[in-house]
């Protein structure tokens, strides 16, 4: 029989925890919606009279199918559920669901409330009590469950029966420390059942502090609780929380989880779920962490020859899902461990079809073998390997040439006295036989010093005849800098990522003892790229 497995985000809530995070009121909807064109059953939107930002979504929060929730806390010692001003912000919210927070450790009640153990118990029963009879669902946030149980199980069983007892539909057991191993996990939630608290109103949410937290909720699932909470991209302070964008996959597509139950989340939801977790990271400002499984842009790439040429003829044999399920991709990069078969994939993808055995296959990988060793890294700059080979296929179009740049960096202060850079690029370039010289300064509309590599961006693409136009919509996004060699004899490698109007991106690498230079390097491979893509067929 399928049974029915509720996902509860608290993206909003618990991951703006996250230290470096703050989300502003119209980022918390944006992320909202996206959750909920995904699928989840809950949205918790925050702690309302917390904070503004928190208080101002839900009162501009659009409807939702996934049932809204606000978040707060038991109420305080000596006053009545009716008194309590913290409370009363909570259900003025207005949401369909409230989830509290109470003590389910008695350390914790007795050292941070200063109450007696009988009183915690009988707040928790009144507060969830208040939301249940306003008409609200309830739920139990059970903090510090898991150590509370450890120390004392029937005190915290009482506290979540007392919950349970006054109406909450769910009891949500909590491992605040994230120290809690799975199977510890799967052990304990399976004798909370045989207490007598059933499964159907059980809720798991773990931290990522031993990172376990995701196969702690799946040994919570396994073990009878039917509801799961998470963040997306695992964001929540500390190490964060059991990361949504690895449950929902593993749910959806993996056994016994994908037989035994259903959830909300659609298989052409899923699909979803990279473009999702990638948009979190742009308002995040972050650069998406390539290794994150599912969604990574390195989850489905096969570096090694040995792998790439089993992935030629069937993906199955090193990949366990097909990438496409969870709207990623497929890369097969170059790197000095290429072989010719996911030379000649690579290529192909490029749109370039090179035959099996042609000498270039050999010259290319010779070329990248050397490049390396002086500190290229074509297997994160896809852009520039793919100018390397058509270079050595004699499909290279020379749209200019650069006879010399120079940059300049002032430091001084305006004014208002304050102290300021300007940054300033000349480029002399040969545009169809014809020399011309371009000179820019980094300034932003603010009137901001965007830095030397910004003024020879600016300065390249002022100038160079009937290019100009086709390059007004690129942008710079991410700029990586290593040193690859130590000591007087240094080599800087610059990784440049671009963005245009068409939403295509693409890396590029320079690399020279200089940083300017290397930066200029991947910079011009940058342009290139984009000329040859959209000047295809001209």
């Amino acid at each position: 029989m399928v049974e029915r497995l509720y996902l509860y985000d608290t993206t909003l809530r618990d991951g703006q925890q996250t230290q470096g995070v703050q989300f502003s009121t119209a980022e918390k909807v944006q992320i909202a919606r996206a959750l909920d064109g995904l699928g989840v059953d809950y949205i918790e939107g925050g702690w309302p009279g917390a904070n503004p930002t928190d208080s101002a979504f839900f009162e501009v929060v659009p409807k939702t199918k996934a049932r809204l929730t606000a978040f707060g806390m038991t109420k305080r010692a000596g006053r009545s559920v009716e008194n309590d001003d913290v409370l009363a912000a909570v259900m003025n919210a207005g949401t369909g669901a409230v989830c509290l927070v109470g003590k389910a450790h008695e350390y914790h009640v007795r050292a941070a409330l200063g109450i007696s153990l009988e009183e915690n118990v009988a707040n928790i029963a009144a507060s969830i009590g208040h939301i249940f009879g306003q008409g609200r669902e309830a739920l139990f946030d059970a903090e510090h469950f898991f150590d509370g149980y450890k120390a004392n199980p029937a005190y915290a069983l009482e506290a979540c029966q007392a919950a349970l007892g006054a109406g909450a539909r769910w009891v949500v057991l909590c491992d605040t420390n994230g120290g809690t191993l799975p199977e510890e996990i799967g052990r304990i939630v399976g004798e909370v059942i045989a207490a007598g608290i059933p499964g159907e109103r059980l809720g798991i949410h773990t931290h990522n502090d031993t990172e376990n937290a995701v196969a702690g909720s799946l040994a919570a699932i396994s073990a009878g609780a039917r509801q799961v909470q998470g963040t997306l991209n695992g964001l929540g302070e500390r190490c964060g929380n059991a990361n949504l964008t690895s449950l929902i996959p593993v749910l959806l597509l993996k056994e016994p989880y994908a037989s035994q139950f259903e959830t909300g989340i659609s298989v052409q939801a899923l699909a979803g779920l990279t473009r999702v977790a990638r948009m979190l990271d742009d308002i995040l400002n972050r650069v998406p962490m390539k290794q994150a499984p599912f969604v990574g842009a390195s989850a489905f790439a096969h570096k090694a020859g040995l792998h790439a040429s089993a992935i030629l003829k069937d993906p199955a044999t090193y990949e366990h899902i097909e990438p496409a399920i969870v709207g990623n991709a497929r890369i097969i990069p170059m790197s000095n461990q290429a072989g010719q078969s996911n030379l000649r994939q690579r290529l192909a993808e490029a749109g370039l079809s090179v035959q099996k055995g042609n000498p270039a296959l050999g010259e290319i990988l010779e070329r990248i073998k050397v490049r390396e060793d002086e500190g290229y890294a074509y297997d994160s700059a896809q852009a520039s390997f793919e100018l390397l080979a058509r270079d050595a296929l004699g499909q290279l179009p020379e749209y200019f040439e650069v006879k010399r740049y120079k940059v300049t960096v002032e430091r001084r202060k305006n004014k208002y006295n304050q102290v300021v850079s300007l940054s300033e690029a000349v480029v002399v370039v040969k545009v169809d036989g014809e020399k011309k010289l371009s000179v820019s300064e980094s300034l932003d509309e603010a009137g901001n010093d965007r830095g030397p590599v910004n003024a020879l961006a600016k300065a390249l693409a002022k100038d160079l005849g009937p290019y100009s136009a086709i390059l007004a919509d690129m942008r710079l996004v991410d700029f990586k800098v290593r040193i690859t060699q130590g000591g007087t004899e240094a080599v800087t490698r610059v990784i440049i990522d671009s963005e245009d109007g068409q939403g295509r991106r693409w890396s590029t690498v320079g690399v020279s003892a200089n940083i300017i230079d290397a930066s200029f390097e991947a910079l011009l491979d940058a342009i290139r790229w984009k000329l040859i893509r959209d000047c295809a067929g001209e």
